[in-house]
């Protein structure tokens, strides 16, 4: 099968990245993949890690050059590819597939992915579920009711939970653990509750309500805290937001890492506290390493978790439950490891990325077939 894979975003791509990436090692082997996506963006640079999987740089801008640049390159690799399936994978590349494909003789099928809780009214959405879409993928049950109540319900919504390679993200070691907990949080790490999150600093990640809850604990307990925070380096207002709930001194920003397991692995518990989310990788990357998780009920994040088995869920911006919770993990540091095997059996159970890839073929072929 002959797939093409696009994404439009220049720089991060979040869980973008992770998703397009984990389908391209897996389905790389048996299938001819090409990767269009900007040269500038992290996706471009780990997709040509990749044996066999062609990769090119494609811009998916809406100024009226495109027209008779960035679209007509994509007409032509479209047309001169000889594709089965377009794999979208954000709105923008989606409308230029769409405009990139009327009145081809021979349009490959289109699958398209929402990987947001984003509205899906708009005369645009309405233009490319009918133009250009053959099959909807939905990343969590909770966006699969968002595409079943939108124009995209007029052909095939299949729900495909995000798969993680499950061997890379192991747990580690006492030893291991040790050091890792060492670099990232110094030599006096031990007696304290260890935090972290590789799902970056923007506002809405929710990370600030963490610091919020750490900041509101008794003296003794707030001390023991510390919270790490990957993703790109927080600017100066939010600094200023963690000296305000005096966590100026327990906090650890790593920066933007390529491979997060050190940093994750080092943690006792993980938290995922986003406003908005369709079911976070981060989530599943923290389990996976044997850590429970710290979530938020946005969207399809409470998917992830058993709540009180393997990890914790609490509504959104609700500091004094998060408070609650990391009251518990204070006062009773014994059953994190405890819940922390569970979490790892559940992404041995659930997560596989194999799972993950066959289902997507799956849908593939189904979508082929129709």
């Amino acid at each position: 099968m002959k797939i093409l894979y696009t994404n439009f975003h220049g720089r991060n791509g979040g869980g973008h990245v992770t998703y397009v990436i984990n389908l391209a090692r897996a389905l790389a082997p048996g299938h001819a993949l090409t990767v269009a996506v900007p040269g500038t963006s992290r996706l471009y640079r780990y997709a040509r890690e990749i044996p066999g999987v062609e990769v090119v740089d494609m811009q998916y801008t809406t100024r009226l050059s495109s027209w008779f640049h960035d679209r007509a390159a994509l007409r032509r690799l479209i047309a001169e590819g000889g594709y089965d399936i377009i794999h979208c994978n954000g709105s923008a590349d989606h409308k230029q597939v769409m405009l990139a494909t009327l009145g081809l003789r021979r349009r490959p099928r289109i699958v398209f992915t929402k990987h947001n809780d984003h509205p899906l009214g708009s005369l645009g959405n309405r233009l490319r579920a009918t133009l250009a879409t053959d099959h909807s993928i939905a990343v969590s049950a909770y966006v699969h009711g968002l595409l079943a109540d939108s124009p995209y319900s007029r052909h095939p919504i299949t729900t495909v939970r995000h798969g993680i390679d499950t061997d890379y993200y192991a747990p580690p070691d006492a030893a291991t653990a040790a050091q890792w907990r060492e670099r990232y949080f110094g030599p006096d790490w031990r007696g304290r509750l260890l935090l972290g999150s590789a799902g970056g600093t923007d506002y809405d990640k929710g990370w600030l309500d963490l610091v919020a809850a750490a900041g509101s604990l008794p003296a003794p307990l707030r001390e023991r805290v510390r919270i790490l925070v990957a993703g790109d380096p927080p600017n100066q207002a939010k600094l200023d937001r963690v000296r305000e709930h005096g966590m100026q001194d327990q906090m650890v920003f790593p920066g933007l890492l390529d491979d997060v397991r050190e940093a994750l692995g080092a943690c006792d518990a993980g938290y995922v506290l986003s406003y908005r989310e369709a079911l976070s990788f981060a989530c599943r990357e923290m389990m996976a390493l044997g850590r429970p998780v710290l979530a938020s009920n946005a969207g399809g994040l409470p998917e992830n978790i058993t709540a009180g088995r393997d990890g914790w869920v609490v509504p959104v911006r609700d500091v004094p439950a998060i408070a609650a919770v990391l009251r518990e993990m204070l006062e009773q540091p014994e059953r994190l490891a405890e819940m922390g095997c569970q979490a790892r059996a559940t992404a041995e159970r659930e997560f596989g990325l194999r799972d993950f890839a066959q289902a997507t073929l799956a849908v593939y072929q189904r979508t082929l077939s129709a």
